[in-house]
């Protein structure tokens, strides 16, 4: 899926992560993929995230799900917003609508949350510190934009929600369905639905923060460390004053920290695998029971498709020789054929495989390890 007349390459140059852009209905014919109801089921289950927020004059409340179902008729007459996490995870009409966005890479998109507002129902004047397409779903929704925001930026108290202390907006946009608002991290911007029945769908990106990185980097090499291996000096020359901690002994025990942290090919291979791992990794969608080798080869040589789970993440690194693939935190090493059939499964959510892999070992055991850890599945027949 594609849009129509989109330049890419002048997005990203004049856009992204620089300035928002209103995009008016670019689909061919715009359909609303999920109904209100759906959604609200969706918040009623154990293993959703969701979140109601109330509007009570100048002030929000906010209540974690999941939902009793018997809420949403309790609501009153108060504007409200359910925000529903990961939608695209559960509706492969939702997971649809990341597809226009993919020249973005798989590993920078985090996941579509869907939104359902009544007449005056949103979240306040706030902003993000990722990038973010929000595209109307149902009715119509004000969009009011101001400027750049950080972390010196003034909020209003509250435990739940960042709202900004003060709002200035410099451009108001109203979007129709179909209608996509590109805003960029920092931005301040408020959303108000103009009518029942406002649904939006955002489709979000993930920014690593420094810290994040630098803390999960060093847990995983704290893992991999052996407490025998410490600071050395053979070469000890007795102290002139046994206060000082002497140039040579700091640059040994700076070499100790460095050295480990600066491996590019170990950063490399812990990034893809910490970067692919599922945004719910406690979700289980392996087969009920274990495909074989032997079930797989025979799928591929009959010409049946494989289906990526939407929930998953494929991502892969070019390595001297083929690539590492990732999937859902899981490194798979992959030469020729196989590497080249690694690429395909990363840039498309549903391939049909050459048949002649049907003789390659390798690939046949890629693919039955994707499908028994729940990352890939063959298509039902048409």
């Amino acid at each position: 899926m594609s849009f129509a007349g989109f330049d890419i390459d002048a997005f990203l140059a004049g856009h992204w992560q620089k300035k928002p852009l209103l995009i008016r209905n670019p689909w061919a014919d715009w359909r609303n993929p999920i109904e209100p109801d759906d959604l609200a089921g969706l918040a009623c289950e154990e293993d959703v995230e969701s979140r109601l927020v109330i509007r009570t004059g100048a002030d929000w409340s906010v209540e974690h799900g999941p939902l009793a179902e018997a809420r949403f008729a309790a609501l009153g007459g108060a504007p409200w917003t359910l925000l529903v996490q990961a939608v695209d995870s559960h509706a492969p009409e939702v997971a649809a609508l990341i597809e226009p966005f993919r020249f973005i890479p798989n590993w920078r998109i985090d996941d579509v949350m869907v939104s359902y507002a009544t007449d005056g129902g949103g979240v306040g004047p706030h902003f993000d510190q990722y990038d973010v397409f929000l595209i109307q779903g149902l009715g119509r929704r004000r969009w009011r934009l101001g400027g750049m925001c950080d972390a010196a930026t003034p909020l209003r108290p509250h435990d739940e929600l960042r709202l900004l202390a003060d709002f200035d907006p410099v451009e108001e946009w109203v979007l129709e369905p179909g209608d996509i608002l590109y805003v960029p991290p920092g931005i301040a911007h408020e959303g108000v639905a103009m009518g029942d029945d406002c649904m939006t769908y955002s489709v979000g990106f993930r920014a690593p923060a420094r810290s994040e990185l630098i803390a999960h980097w060093c847990d995983h090499l704290l893992a991999e460390l052996d407490e025998d291996d410490r600071y050395a000096d053979p070469a000890l020359r007795a102290a002139a004053n046994p206060g000082e901690i002497a140039a040579d002994a700091l640059a040994r025990l700076q070499a100790m920290v460095v050295d480990i942290m600066a491996d590019r090919q170990a950063f490399a291979r812990w990034f893809g695998q910490y970067s692919s791992q599922p945004k719910y990794p406690e979700a289980d969608w392996r087969p009920d029971r274990p495909v074989s080798d032997a079930a797989v080869r025979a799928a591929i040589a009959g010409g049946a498709a494989l289906l990526r789970n939407a929930a998953s993440r494929f991502s892969f690194i070019r390595q001297a020789a083929g690539l590492s693939l990732f999937v859902d935190g899981v490194c798979f090493d992959c030469e020729g054929e196989t590497a080249a059939l690694a690429e395909s499964l990363c840039a498309r959510t549903r391939i049909v495989v050459d048949a002649g892999l049907a003789r390659s070992a390798p690939a046949v055991a890629l693919v039955a390890a994707l499908i028994n850890q729940g990352s890939l599945e063959f298509a039902d027949p048409q």
